[in-house]
């Protein structure tokens, strides 16, 4: 694990797997230690992954104010990253509520930006929710009615639609496409990797949705927005409409997989952004 200091003098830990030009690898949770990432289903074959730890997770410092976790204060410790690494512009790849940081940087740095790859993203900076209608389409998609675990599941989905605490455990089920070993062991690290303080205040504030749509739609930066085929937040029609918003965006979607894609299938993750990335 590497360091540097962020610009109010929280420090920032790294690691860096693989070879090759660097990739920036941005987190979600929010706000969950980006170990679970692994090393993205084999990319690192590819690129140099350099995955931050956001302040207050994993290796990182936490900041002595817990309003320093929201999103878009966060995007000068992705520019301090980005100046550490001596680099004049980068490439960016994040995860779910990652993304949302991700975006917020490009928006404020473009001309330090290259290619933006966006993996099940979080869809809150532009204004789109999913709904239990989607976790329900998700489900029937899966086929998931016999699975022993699903009405438990279908229940905590309700009750958090109705406002109420779902069990995240009965949930996490909805969110791999399949519910193998690698999935339950991906999932027992869960607790241990988040930081609910900082969970709660990463989306709130900073940012209009209807602002960020509109920028984005004047932003250069190619972007890869990935979608997964059984993912109930975001659908992939929620991802594609958002595609539509950019200038320049595509979107791919990879069968079978939930919110994880690169442990439903890493040879296909790792070949569809790999494809993204080259020159």
């Amino acid at each position: 694990m590497t360091t540097f200091t962020g610009p109010d003098g929280t420090r920032l830990g790294y690691r860096v797997l693989g070879r090759g030009e660097p990739l920036l690898v941005l987190a979600g949770g929010p706000m969950r230690e980006a170990a679970y990432l692994g090393d993205l289903g084999g990319l690192s074959a590819h690129r140099a992954l350099h995955v931050l730890d956001l302040r207050g997770t994993g290796r990182s410092e936490r900041p002595a104010d817990p309003a320093d976790h929201r999103v878009d204060r966060q995007v000068a410790d992705v520019e301090a990253f980005r100046t550490h690494l001596g680099l004049d512009r980068v490439d960016l790849l994040a995860h779910s509520a990652g993304c949302s940081l991700a975006t917020l940087y490009a928006l404020r740095h473009p001309e330090r930006t290259g290619r933006l790859v966006l993996v099940t993203p979080s869809l809150r900076i532009f204004g789109s929710t999913s709904s239990e209608d989607d976790y329900r389409e998700a489900a029937e998609a899966r086929g998931l009615a016999e699975q022993e675990w699903y009405p438990a599941a279908r229940a905590a989905v309700r009750t958090a639609f109705a406002g109420g605490a779902a069990d995240p455990d009965a949930v996490a089920p909805l969110f791999h496409g399949t519910w193998d070993a690698a999935a339950r062991a991906h999932e027992a690290d869960r607790t241990a990797q988040s930081h609910p303080e900082a969970a709660a205040a990463y989306h709130g504030g900073g940012f209009q949705p209807a602002d960020v749509r509109a920028a984005v739609a004047e932003l250069a930066s190619p972007a890869l927005l990935l979608a997964g085929e059984y993912d109930p937040d975001p659908r992939p029609g929620a991802i594609r409409a958002t595609a539509a918003l950019f200038r320049h965006a595509r979107t791919a979607v990879q069968p079978a997989a939930g919110h994880y894609p690169w442990l439903d299938d890493p040879a296909a993750f790792s070949r569809t952004v790999a494809a993204f990335l080259a020159p």
